[in-house]
Parts: C-alpha cells; sequence; structure tokens
C-alpha cells in the first residue's frame, strides 16, 4: 500500500477513533471532541482542510475542551500540514514531532523467559493496578524498549503498591472499553508483579479494521532488558489476527530506530500541541 493510501487510512481512523467516547464538537476545519476527562482525545484538523487552520481555530478548540474540563491538546499529521505548528506555537502550546511507522514486516521479539504476558479481561481484579502501573511509568520517562543491556540499573524503582482492587479500582471508562474490545490490553508479570504494560486499540475503518498500539510502557527497574519491544511484539500479533493496518507513534528517533529493527516502517511525522508543563 502507498505511503498517501496509508496516511488516509490512519486519518479515518482518527477520525472514526471518539465517536464511540465523545461528542464532536467543531471550531472551524478543527474536530473537537468532548468526551470524558478519563478518556480525552486532542483535537484535529478536517482531513484535506489542515491548511485552513486559524490562530482562532486553534484558540476556539482551546476554549472548548479547557470548558469540558480537558487537556489542551491539537493532533495532526505533520506530512500534511508543515504550517500548523506555527499556528499552534502562536497560541501558547508547545509542539512535539513523533515519527510515525506502520507495522510493515513484524520481527517476533521475544520476552525474557522469566517473563510471562497476559491479556487483560474487563473483570480481572488488578485492572486498576494496571492503569497505576502505567502512570507510574510515564511519570518517570525514560526509553521503554530496547535500551542497552544494564541501562536500567541504578535507575531508582517506583513503589506500585497493590492496596486491593476496592482501594485501586480503574476508571469506568477503561473497564468499558477493555470489557467492549475497544481497548485490548496486555500486561507483562515478572515473580508476580506486573512490570510492564501496553495496549493497542482497534476500530473498524469503512469494513476494515485498523489499529494503533498505544501506552507501552515499563517501570523503571525493570527497563534494559527488552520488554517494551516484547510486549509490542505480542501486541502488534494480536492485532493483525483481525486488523489489516497496525501502526503507533514513537516517543522520538531513536525509539523509532528501535521499532524499524522490529520491522516497523517509518511513513510519516505525527505532530502533538499541548499547554507547556511547568
Amino acid at each position: 500500500m502507498s505511503a498517501p493510501r496509508l496516511l488516509d487510512r490512519i486519518e479515518r481512523y482518527f477520525t472514526l477513533a471518539p465517536l464511540a467516547d465523545a461528542r464532536v464538537h467543531t471550531a472551524g476545519p478543527l474536530r473537537v471532541p468532548i468526551g470524558s476527562a478519563e478518556w480525552p482525545y486532542p483535537a484535529r484538523p478536517e482531513p484535506g482542510r489542515e491548511a485552513e487552520v486559524s490562530l482562532a481555530d486553534v484558540r476556539a478548540a482551546i476554549a472548548l475542551q479547557e470548558q469540558a474540563g480537558l487537556p489542551v491538546a491539537l493532533e495532526w499529521l505533520g506530512d500534511h500540514c508543515r504550517g500548523l505548528a506555527q499556528v499552534a506555537r502562536q497560541a501558547g502550546l508547545v509542539v512535539d514531532e513523533l515519527p510515525l511507522l506502520v507495522a510493515d514486516d513484524p520481527v517476533e521479539v521475544l520476552l525474557p523467559a522469566e517473563v510471562r504476558l497476559y491479556l487483560v479481561g474487563a473483570d480481572d481484579p488488578r485492572l486498576g493496578l494496571y492503569q497505576r502501573l502505567a502512570e507510574l511509568a510515564f511519570a518517570n520517562p525514560r526509553p521503554a524498549v530496547a535500551v542497552p543491556a544494564g541501562a536500567g540499573r541504578g535507575v531508582p524503582d517506583v513503589a506500585l503498591d497493590d492496596p486491593g482492587p476496592t482501594e485501586l479500582p480503574p476508571t469506568e471508562v477503561l473497564r468499558e472499553r477493555v470489557a467492549t474490545g475497544r481497548t485490548v490490553m496486555m500486561v507483562a508479570v515478572d515473580d508476580g508483579q506486573p512490570v510492564a504494560i501496553g495496549s493497542h486499540q482497534p476500530v473498524d475503518v469503512d469494513g476494515t479494521e485498523v489499529s494503533e498500539v498505544v501506552g507501552v510502557a515499563t517501570l523503571p527497574r525493570f527497563r534494559g532488558r527488552g520488554l517494551g519491544a516484547g510486549l509490542t511484539s505480542a501486541l502488534v500479533e494480536h492485532a493483525r489476527q483481525t486488523a489489516d493496518l497496525v501502526f503507533l507513534a514513537a516517543g522520538d528517533d531513536d525509539v523509532a530506530r528501535v521499532y524499524e529493527r522490529a520491522g516497523f516502517a517509518w511513513v510519516a511525522t505525527s505532530c502533538l500541541a499541548e499547554r507547556p508543563t511547568h
């Protein structure tokens, strides 16, 4: 499939993905999904209208998100509108450019022998714990896939502290998404402790399934063992049982190169504009 055709299908995926969770408002050519703060979606330009987005449109989208108590975020394919980054910066947002890759010829990456991988069900009593794992892992951002051996040594661990399902419930949005198959979650467990997490999110795109791999994260002390790479490989294998296109956005160029060695192809750049953090 040609790169333009791939990007068209990915754009279509992003158009359809919010519809089950949010009402889509408009701010000029921007689509602004308004739903639960537990599962927010960024605003995106209407496909084919990226170049029309003005500073007033971005500010209007920001106002809609703020009124709904949602995080301010705008996302688009950089290859379709290079001028939008400047508009977003004028609105006070910080723009990150993330490599966008598709599973072209995936290579199986095995997890360490002592690590077990589980498909998470909606009734799993530790679902809230897995959600907390992802929050903790992303709060300590270091490479989560295929870093050099030993790189995780000396990194302070994060206490997961499993207080039990009655004290650490998952969000109802997550439970419902897992129950309906709109989020397929896997967890890697080492010696009974969940240490890495990841998901893929399938969407029916005009009669064929497309899925995005998201949220692959490993707790700091367990990095450097290839857990993220192995987990991603398993997610792609699962997704490709029903999806004919699987894609992901890598955190940076170095992580993208790791995915390329695992059989992914770098096809575009995904731009994400957010409020600056202080």
